[in-house]
């Protein structure tokens, strides 16, 4: 290799770690403004029923791997929590889910989690966590799921309030602020 080239190669190699820094350090900005501004609602047309309807032509295994309709919940407001076992958020929010579920359970509403990740993954996850509401799984098919509900950037944890009426009513994108969801559940 001549000197010329090997010159050349080295700017190249520059211009290319200089880009991969810049989109980097933007990445990290955009986490970093997003994380502050907490979660967010996003904006799906108020009574939506074609995520819903598709979400309840679904069959999935649950954590054990047996395969049931999520047709089941029609009738019955409905808390779709979108999570993954490698999610902080995800895990954290998890026991205010189960206690949600305790309390609402009585009241016509079933939390139900689906998960992102694979069948076994989410088994050993819950194995060993204890989860008071169905947890499925998707696999990676349930971000897409989640981007029909409005989710355009996939992220996780991503929660639906579907009314008994099959409407959506709110979703909410990252950890879940507690007091704004009970507010919502006692206006169902």
């Amino acid at each position: 290799m001549t000197k010329k080239n090997w010159i050349a190669g080295a700017i190249v190699a520059l211009m290319f770690g200089g880009m991969g820094a810049y989109v980097g350090l933007s990445k990290e900005k955009a986490k970093e403004a997003a994380k502050e501004a907490g979660p967010q609602t996003t904006a799906i047309a108020p009574g939506a029923t074609g995520p819903v309807n598709e979400l309840y032509a679904l069959s999935l295994p649950d954590a054990a791997g047996a395969t049931q309709a999520l047709s089941q919940w029609k009738g019955k407001n409905l808390l779709v929590n979108f999570w993954a076992p490698w999610c902080p958020p995800c895990v954290e929010e998890m026991p205010e889910l189960s206690e949600v579920q305790g309390h609402y359970g009585a009241k016509n509403l079933q939390v139900i989690g689906i998960g992102i990740d694979s069948a076994s993954n989410i088994a050993t996850f819950a194995s060993k966590v204890k989860i008071a509401y169905p947890v499925y799984v998707s696999g990676m098919s349930g971000t897409d799921l989640s981007r029909h509900f409005g989710n355009a950037t996939g992220g996780l944890p991503f929660t639906v309030l579907i009314g008994a009426d099959g409407e959506v009513k709110k979703t909410y994108l990252g950890r879940l602020k507690f007091d704004q969801l009970r507010a919502d559940l006692d206006k169902l």
